[in-house]
């Protein structure tokens, strides 16, 4: 046999074996509905090339479903979460240049001349058995303190917002890389046949102040296959662009429209190979079975007066914080596997005092509401809610440090937040930041702990949600992280 010969068999081989896997993905992505895998055999094997269908758990989960709850800009630990009585009396002084020099400081306060030290002027008290210790800001938070985990020691490598927020929500301070929704939804898969199961929405904060960019990469599927990338709610008009039907056509004649294009679609995928083509006949598909669960999802007459009043006054007002987390709370109940909420307006380099009161003030009830709510309904036992931010603020006053005014810069070295249901242990307050909340002096828990800490509650290994991507196997934990055993139940 010639070499042509060869190659020709060959070609042959590949061409007719490639039609049959994709007829074999494309039959799987039009099924009714996506059911979670199961453990897979293989310790480290690499996903499907297609990427088509959900991984699967590696050990039994304690959560089915997420709900990140994410301020964006910082929230300042010190005048929240992390109590620091002892500053008092240095109010004003200067901070020891061998505790500022341990960490980096931004370009926007690096040049000043003076670092004070700067106590928080909010009264923290202690609540719950736990008797953990809050500001005043969260008294809502206080009343669920003893469902609530506190990490006061989380610590991040990234001082600016971009490359912080990205690498908390990817595992890589760069862009390009699949958000930890799209990295669930890729490995568990939706328990939702008429929504997706990665799903967004935004608030805009009560704090007058620039907001920092939010780009849709970071709930992007970077280079998994597109089905998996967070699809964004909208407060306004359509709750996802082009939802609705252009006049004169009605839904019999979108269906037929569908059909014709997937016939097309399956064609060409059949020519091609190409997975993204099988993907995008799915999202065809989920597009209309969402022109009808969406619309009923986001109508909140069915829900009680009790209800709203549980989650404040603005609970009624479409894309505020607190509308926004009883969405979220519906999402999971129809089966959503990751949700995430961004409130923006954190970042409080000047006026702390001030802003952070409006900030709070949106934020609190609705989110201690959500964990009530959840359990009210059984399902916060299997749904793991996070609250936190991207880094914290310094101990030192950024610009002038006034009797009642000051400012706070980014700081990485130590943050607070806190997480609630789906496995984790109430009631705890874990780690410990030394007498400035400069440092983390007890249980460090850096970016990439929390999330193998998320993903084990998920029932995923995470060094073995891998995609193999250039040649090499990427992970949202990308070479390292460990799972922090002492937040688990």
């Amino acid at each position: 046999m010639t070499s042509a010969q060869t190659l020709a068999c060959r070609r042959t081989f590949l061409s007719q074996t490639g039609l049959g896997l994709g007829g074999i993905a494309a039959s799987s992505l039009l099924a009714s509905s996506f059911t979670p895998g199961v453990l897979r055999a293989e310790s480290g094997a690499s996903p499907s090339s297609t990427g088509t269908g959900p991984i699967g758990v590696h050990f039994a989960p304690k959560a089915k479903r997420v709900i990140s709850l994410f301020m964006h800009g910082g929230p300042s630990q010190l005048d929240l979460f992390d109590d620091k009585p002892g500053l008092l009396k240095q109010h004003g002084q200067e901070l020891p240049q061998s505790v500022r020099d341990s960490q980096r400081l931004t370009g926007m306060t690096s040049a000043q001349k003076s670092f004070p030290i700067t106590p928080s002027l909010f009264k923290f008290s202690r609540h719950g058995e736990s008797g953990a210790a809050l500001s005043e800001l969260l008294p809502y938070t206080a009343g669920i303190v003893d469902r609530i985990a506190i990490v006061r020691s989380l610590t991040t490598e990234a001082i600016n917002h971009d490359p912080a927020v990205t690498l908390l929500q990817t595992g890589h301070q760069q862009p390009g890389r699949p958000s930890f929704g799209s990295w669930a939804s890729y490995g568990l898969g939706s328990d939702s046949r008429d929504l997706p199961a990665f799903v967004v929405m935004i608030s805009q904060g009560s704090a007058a102040r620039p907001a920092d960019p939010l780009y849709a990469r970071l709930w992007g599927s970077g280079f998994l296959p597109s089905n998996h990338q967070g699809v964004a709610l909208r407060s306004s008009g359509d709750p996802v662009l082009y939802l609705s039907n252009p006049a004169g056509l009605d839904a019999q004649t979108r269906r037929a429209q569908l059909d014709l294009v997937a016939e097309f679609n399956r064609q060409e995928f059949a020519r091609e190979g190409d997975p993204e083509i099988a993907t995008r006949i799915a999202q065809y598909e989920m597009a209309f079975r969402m022109q009808t669960s969406v619309p009923e999802l986001t109508n909140l007459t069915t829900e009680t007066k009790a209800t709203f009043d549980m989650y404040g006054p603005e609970a009624s007002r479409p894309g505020s914080f607190a509308a926004n987390c009883l969405l979220a709370r519906r999402l999971v109940e129809r089966g959503v596997r990751f949700v995430q909420l961004y409130h923006r307006g954190w970042d409080q380099h000047a006026n702390l005092p001030s802003d952070l009161r409006l900030q709070c003030r949106d934020v609190d009830q609705p989110a201690a509401a959500l964990v009530r709510d959840l359990d009210r309904l059984g399902l916060l036992d299997e749904t793991l809610v996070i609250w936190g931010g991207e880094f914290g603020r310094t101990t030192y006053s950024q610009g002038t440090l006034e009797p009642t005014n000051y400012g706070r810069d980014h700081h990485g070295g130590c943050f607070s937040i806190w997480l609630a249901g789906g496995g984790i242990k109430p009631g705890l307050v874990y780690g410990r930041t030394d007498d400035f909340s400069v440092n983390v002096a007890e249980n460090p828990v850096h970016v990439h702990d929390l999330n193998a800490t998320l993903l084990h509650l998920l029932g995923v290994d995470h060094t073995r949600l891998t995609y193999r991507f250039q040649g090499r196997d990427y992970r949202l934990t990308d070479v390292h992280g460990h799972v922090v055993k002492d937040l688990l139940a």
